[in-house]
């Protein structure tokens, strides 16, 4: 018996020192990106969670930016794809070219594509063709490629942020729903507040300008996202999880306004995310629980790309952000 009780002082004194250390580093990020505190909080508890991130925001709001600072903040390799409808496939996976070796004979050597990084800015998701959008997806749930019959496995960790704008639709194709469901969370990145613009007016307009140092290596990030999984879940958060969950799928275990008002519900994968989210939310605050609180605040990241309503609801004028937040009540 002591030596369970030893282990578990050992898990939460590893898990206390990884919530420092990741404070650390979102002090380092909050240095470079000024008034998107909810947005970086909401990045790295997709990164803590092991998933992926889509960031919906008007240009010019550091979304690249951000995921340049998050590559060096965490000790990740980052690379930038810029998504036009000409991209390929293979100018995202990689390809085989023909070489000539020792003794004149020929061979196909593969030539690994900007996938192969830590840590991959896609931006401007949906101006890609379908085609080169699921060879991403793909990739991003299985964590492997394969060109020409052959399997290459992606470093570790592999982690997505994608971006979209919501102003300009035109020439774009829109990500289908299942795959929409295999980002961990949406992250909808707002303008930043008035002190914040300030800030960076001055901060980024003089001779020079702030850049962002290390903080975390990729084992001590692989060692915090271990953690986070080991982080214990109450069977109140649990019950909370499941039951608003299922209450925002049409069916009998919903109530009236979804069923008139909702095409579509959130997946199991929303089950899985609100989990994962709520235990590093809990970790980058220094808790070692998750809290009911910690499910509210994820429950947009979480819902607005998982779920749609059908005509008539929004004719009405109801919104995906105003059925979440009718369902957030239900969380007690």
């Amino acid at each position: 018996m002591a030596s369970i009780n030893e282990a578990d002082r050992q898990i939460i004194s590893d898990i206390e020192s990884a919530g420092d250390r990741l404070g650390k580093a979102r002090a380092a990020i909050g240095r470079v990106i000024f008034g998107q505190d909810e947005v970086v909080e909401q990045v790295l508890i997709a990164i803590l969670g092991g998933g992926h991130a889509l960031l919906v925001g008007a240009p010019g709001l550091a979304k690249t930016k951000l995921a340049t600072t998050l590559g060096r903040v965490l000790g990740l390799n980052e690379k930038r794809v810029q998504f036009t409808p000409d991209l390929m496939p293979a100018d995202i996976l990689g390809s085989e070219v023909l070489d000539e070796a020792e003794g004149g004979r020929r061979q196909f050597r593969f030539l690994p594509g900007p996938v192969f990084c830590q840590l991959m800015m896609a931006d401007e998701i949906n101006r890609a063709s379908p085609r080169t959008q699921s060879a991403l997806l793909q990739a991003m749930q299985e964590h492997h490629v394969t060109v020409a019959g052959q399997r290459h496995d992606l470093p570790r960790p592999f982690h997505v942020l994608a971006t979209q704008n919501p102003i300009e639709q035109e020439g774009t194709y829109p990500l289908p729903e299942a795959q929409l469901d295999r980002f961990l969370v949406q992250i909808d990145v707002p303008y930043p507040s008035l002190d914040a613009e300030r800030r960076m007016l001055f901060a980024t307009t003089g001779a020079t300008e702030a850049e962002a140092e290390t903080v975390l290596s990729t084992t001590e990030l692989m060692n915090a996202q271990r953690l986070t999984r080991l982080i214990p879940v109450g069977e109140q958060v649990a019950e909370a999880i499941l039951r608003v969950v299922r209450a925002a799928r049409p069916g009998p275990e919903a109530d009236e306004f979804v069923n008139r008002n909702v095409a579509w519900g959130p997946s199991p994968r929303a089950s899985q995310a609100l989990m994962l989210g709520a235990r590093a939310r809990a970790m980058l605050q220094g808790r070692l629980s998750p809290s009911l609180d910690d499910v509210q605040a994820l429950l947009g990241p979480v819902f607005r790309h998982r779920m749609a309503l059908n005509f008539t609801a929004r004719a009405d004028g109801h919104t995906i952000d105003g059925t979440i937040a009718r369902l957030s009540a239900l969380i007690d």
